[in-house]
């Protein structure tokens, strides 16, 4: 299993257990050192909350953590005014230095998720969400690269040719449990919730480019000789859209074509360098050169709304 998957199931689910344990079951000698526990528990789990990848772990394990925070937080208060304000032992000071260091670095994590929640100050380009009737879980998204991948190709070297997918946003399908497929990491793409799904222009333009031919890949392996996968690529009032990651073989418009808002596209595959089905979306200006994915990037809203990480879309 690959580290991508291998790391939310230690930060978002053992993790968690085990500073919630730790606060229980061993909340200090001191009311300081109590309080530096519960500060860089909270702030653990602001960051996981925002920062991390629900895809494996069902998102609404965040909300439980909190409540469970709250529920020992209020069983603590009673107990912990019957210590000391103080450590007076010096193995005690020594653990209260290293836990407020360790809360000060959570909450310096916590607050650049935050911050990437704000838009970049960029020209906003207005979209309609192009999946519609589900529940859907934004994957990547935001202004910060603690909450969305793609802002690393925003000035590093190796990405100019795909510098336009700096603002990007990759969505999946949740179902009722809040899980985005049927077991854990299947291999076979049909038993992910978003693959097949109907994926309609997010605005009326003239399609530039498109690619059908590219097989669909069986998680988590990726193409990375072909980045986009199956695509459309289009143009809205001059500015660039593209929609990544179709299913072979259901890609309906061909470059040349003017199409409506709305009108069915394709529908969300696997293909390209995608780890699993979801559906990219990324708005940039116009290349100047042969790379057509290089153009300035463009943050989008989508619905009205400049979708972050962990956002969900009840859409219509």
């Amino acid at each position: 299993m690959p580290l991508l998957y291998i790391l939310p199931l230690v930060t978002q689910a053992l993790a968690p257990v085990g500073l919630l344990a730790w606060l229980w079951f061993a909340p200090g000698r001191s009311r300081a050192l109590w309080l530096a526990r519960l500060f860089t528990t909270a702030a653990y789990l602001v960051t996981i909350a925002l920062a991390g990848l629900w895809l494996m772990v069902p998102w609404f394990l965040a909300i439980l953590y909190f409540a469970i925070l709250v529920f020992i937080a209020h069983r603590n208060a009673r107990l912990i005014h019957a210590v000391l304000r103080w450590p007076q032992r010096r193995v005690d000071r020594v653990a209260l230095a290293l836990t407020g260091l360790t809360a000060v670095a959570f909450a310096g994590l916590a607050g650049s998720a935050i911050c990437g929640r704000w838009p970049p100050a960029a020209q906003m380009i207005e979209l309609e969400f192009p999946l519609h009737g589900r529940t859907y879980l934004v994957a990547n998204g935001g202004s910060s690269d603690l909450v969305n991948a793609h802002v690393q190709t925003l000035t590093a070297p190796q990405f100019r040719d795909y510098r336009g997918q700096s603002y990007g946003v990759d969505i999946v399908k949740v179902n009722a449990l809040g899980l985005r497929s049927n077991g854990v990491l299947p291999a076979d793409p049909r038993r992910y919730e978003i693959f097949g799904e109907p994926i309609h222009a997010p605005c009326s333009g003239e399609v530039l480019r498109a690619e059908d031919g590219l097989p669909d890949m069986p998680p988590p392996q990726p193409d990375r000789g072909h980045l986009p996968g199956n695509f459309v690529f289009m143009e809205c009032d001059g500015v660039h859209v593209l929609l990544g990651h179709m299913e072979r073989g259901t890609v309906h418009v061909r470059a040349g074509e003017h199409i409506q808002a709305g009108a069915v596209v394709g529908q969300v595959g696997n293909s390209g360098n995608s780890n699993e089905p979801h559906l990219h979306i990324h708005a940039q200006r116009p290349a100047n050169g042969a790379a057509f994915l290089s153009g300035d990037p463009l943050p989008v809203r989508l619905n009205g709304r400049f979708l972050v990480r962990n956002d969900r879309v009840q859409a219509p």
